[in-house]
């Protein structure tokens, strides 16, 4: 028996794993967590199964549903709606009317064709529950890829609205369904009248109870202030709601969204809980979607046949035109009636919750065994291609703001073709478009730069030659001649080994002093700096996925140098007009000043100071840190347009990763640390450069010149 804590561990895993190879070949994290319970499960190698922990975890699907309803709530916001009411209006009802209707006739002709010797009483049964099941759609994948995605807009709102709305429709429909089926299996025992009692029962007490748990929520949520508080009490009482309503026989999901939409109509609008559960949420809809991918048998697809195959193919057709006449009718936009139902084609949660229902209602019995795998094979599909074609959707409709997922999608490396076969060796260097710098009449010294990879030797000496302009001294170009190379001291062909940099050079309007060394790397670099009177000296990562690869040689030579070593990470397009300098205390300013007066003299960039602070400071704190930042470019930095920024972070680097995508070149200070400070203490710049996707220079601080020695 497989440890409940361990099968926790395995699909948290296991889910996330999937869904990092899914982003790969440019699919939602859903269709990866979906995987992730296939292969875990019966269909695949079988270690989360129902004889383990399977059922040992179906209190986190209770939990996941309520939280995936209530979330559904919000986005059915009444002043938001009322331009789009109409719209909603006419597809959910469209798309039912269609769904149910194309679904209920394919099985009732097929079941009749297939099955000639049952009576007609059963096809029709079938046909109905069929039709019934099919109305369900998979809220729980289209909220996850709205909050993955960040999409925002008309689109996104008439779909979320057409979701819930359209599931609310579907439970409904499902209930008056086991009504009729009730009545036409044995009409002696149970009347057209108490079945629609009992559907009244289910419908109202469901939204009694929500609307009771929403009103109740927002009392509570004006008595707290703590976010601990607040998602402590919200929660309980959502898993209150879902338990009551389920000891009750009623809807838990229906109750759910009620309580959402109670909540976001209010007049007060109490959004925190929304936000405070966005964040408690992801752990939980990874074991949802990959539990609901262990429960799905691939075998049920054998099981099916013909009336899986027309289930599924009518479910979507059904879908598909009755939205399409209902945005028709509607007057809604072109963008609505070309990708609203590819966001209505997923099903999952609901689905299999209404097939659990029939099979363990008594008198449905002898639909189950059809019922069952028929939708399950349909889900099985669903799942996997249906988060495809709504990630479609979302893009197409433009409503994808997540700076992130642009960035991804623009960057070829993110995908399984840029990861395989994208070049390592490429760097965008714009042209130089700034005024040409004239070198000082009497040059004070050098820097240097490494020209050691002829990949980023153009961009080594552009940012040598602009910070030489800062110094007022040239830039130096030095190439370490190892022993046993195709060059030597001696080879005539010498002056070809510097032939980019020279022309960078020049193009900014400076000469290119040159050296050649022999040796290894890191002494010929010492040595060319101390016999140099040398002011800095820059150096370059490596391009490629694993740009540290030369930290120790970074490392020793920072070490051993009294100038400041710059050592710059090339990836995309180099351009520095917006600059951010990310620093955790304003002392780290005085270091990068140089290199911040040589860029701003060389471009008139706009330069953004961001100090980190720490998560929990007070407005008071943030104020502060910023007057600091305003009195240091008070007399720093006075011709260059600059904006001081303190943010609270959670997570330093992910706060520095957030901004950088409002900027071109990161300038940073790195701190040399060796042993176990590396391994404990870690390295900051060292992440920034492993992670971002900005150019980024980490610049080290020279070690200290030795006091000059007592005479007499």
């Amino acid at each position: 028996m497989l440890d409940v804590t361990l099968g926790l561990a395995i699909l948290l895993t296991g889910g996330m794993f999937f869904a990092k190879i899914a982003q790969l070949f440019s699919l939602p994290s859903v269709t990866g967590f979906i995987l992730a319970g296939l292969i875990l499960g019966p269909s695949g190698f079988s270690v989360i199964t129902a004889d383990t922990v399977g059922h040992n975890l179906d209190h986190f699907i209770q939990i996941a549903l309520m939280l995936i309803a209530f979330g559904i709530g919000e986005h059915i916001e009444i002043r938001r709606l009322g331009k789009i009411a109409k719209q909603v209006g006419y597809i959910c009802f469209g798309q039912a009317a269609a769904t149910f209707f194309l679904v209920a006739l394919s099985t009732l002709v097929l079941s009749w064709a297939l099955n000639i010797g049952k009576p007609f009483v059963h096809h029709g049964v079938l046909a109905l529950l069929l039709g019934a099941v099919a109305l369900a759609n998979a809220p729980a994948a289209i909220l996850h890829m709205v909050r993955e995605l960040d999409a925002r807009g008309p689109f996104t709102s008439i779909l979320m609205a057409v979701i819930a709305l359209g599931d609310g429709l579907a439970i409904a429909t499902f209930g008056i369904v086991i009504s009729i089926t009730h009545q036409m299996v044995s009409p002696e025992d149970i009347s057209l009248y108490s079945g629609a009692l009992g559907s009244i029962y289910e419908i109202g007490g469901s939204l009694a109870i929500g609307a009771a748990t929403g009103l109740l929520t927002d009392i509570v949520l004006h008595k707290t202030h703590n976010r601990g508080e607040m998602l402590t009490t919200g929660l309980a009482l959502l898993l209150l709601c879902g338990e009551l309503t389920r000891v009750l026989a009623l809807s838990p999901l229906l109750a759910g969204m009620t309580a959402g939409f109670i909540l976001i109509n209010r007049e007060e609008r109490d959004i925190r809980l929304f936000r405070i559960l966005n964040g408690f949420e992801p752990p939980i809809y990874v074991l949802f979607f990959t539990l609901a991918g262990v429960h799905l048998d691939l075998s049920m697809l054998k099981l099916a046949g013909w009336i899986g195959a027309a289930y599924f193919t009518t479910r979507f057709c059904g879908k598909y035109l009755g939205s399409w006449m209902g945005s028709h009718l509607a007057g809604a936009s072109q963008t609505v009636k070309k990708y609203i139902a590819l966001g209505l084609f997923p099903q999952a949660g609901i689905a299999i919750g209404l097939v659990f229902v029939i099979n363990s209602d008594p008198l449905l019995v002898p639909w189950a065994e059809e019922i069952t795998p028929i939708v399950l094979a349909g889900v099985v599909l669903a799942e996997i291609f249906g988060p495809i074609f709504a990630k479609k959707a979302f893009l197409q409709a433009n409503e994808t703001t997540a700076p992130m997922n642009k960035q991804q999608s623009q960057n070829p490396e993110n995908s399984l073709p840029g990861l395989l076969f994208s070049r390592s060796d490429e760097l965008h260097l714009m042209p130089w478009a700034s005024d040409t710098l004239y070198p000082s009449a009497n040059p004070k010294g050098v820097v240097i730069f490494g020209a050691a990879n002829y990949a980023t030797v153009r961009g080594l000496a552009r940012v040598a030659t602009i910070l030489a302009h800062e110094f007022e001294a040239l830039p130096l170009s030095v190439r370490i001649i190892v022993p046993g190379s195709k060059w030597n001291m001696a080879n005539p062909n010498e002056d070809s080994l510097f032939l980019p940099e020279t022309d960078e050079v020049k193009s900014l309007g400076y000469p290119l002093l040159t050296e050649t060394i022999q040796g290894e790397p890191i002494p010929g670099l010492i040595q060319a700096v101390r016999e140099n009177s040398t002011k800095a000296l820059v150096l370059g990562y490596p391009l490629g996925r694993n740009p540290l690869t030369i930290q120790k040689i970074v490392e020793k030579v920072a070490a051993s140098v009294t100038c400041p070593v710059v050592v710059v990470r090339f990836i995309g397009t180099f351009a520095c007009d917006r600059i951010l300098v990310p620093i955790l205390s304003p002392d780290e300013l005085e270091l990068l000043l140089p290199v911040l007066d040589a860029m701003a003299t060389a471009r008139q960039p706009t330069i953004t100071l961001m100090q980190l602070l720490h998560a929990d400071c007070s407005r008071k704190e943030i104020m502060s840190a910023e007057e600091q930042l305003h009195q240091w470019l008070s007399m720093n930095l006075l011709e260059t347009t600059t904006f001081p920024l303190a943010v609270p972070a959670g997570s330093r680097l992910e706060a520095i990763l957030q901004e950088a995508r409002h900027h071109d070149l990161i300038i940073m200070k790195a701190v040399r640390r060796r042993g176990l400070n590396k391994l404990f203490l870690g390295s900051l710049a060292a992440a920034v450069v492993t992670n971002c996707h900005n150019p980024v220079f980490t610049v080290y601080p020279g070690k200290a010149s030795p006091p000059p020695k007592k005479t007499g």
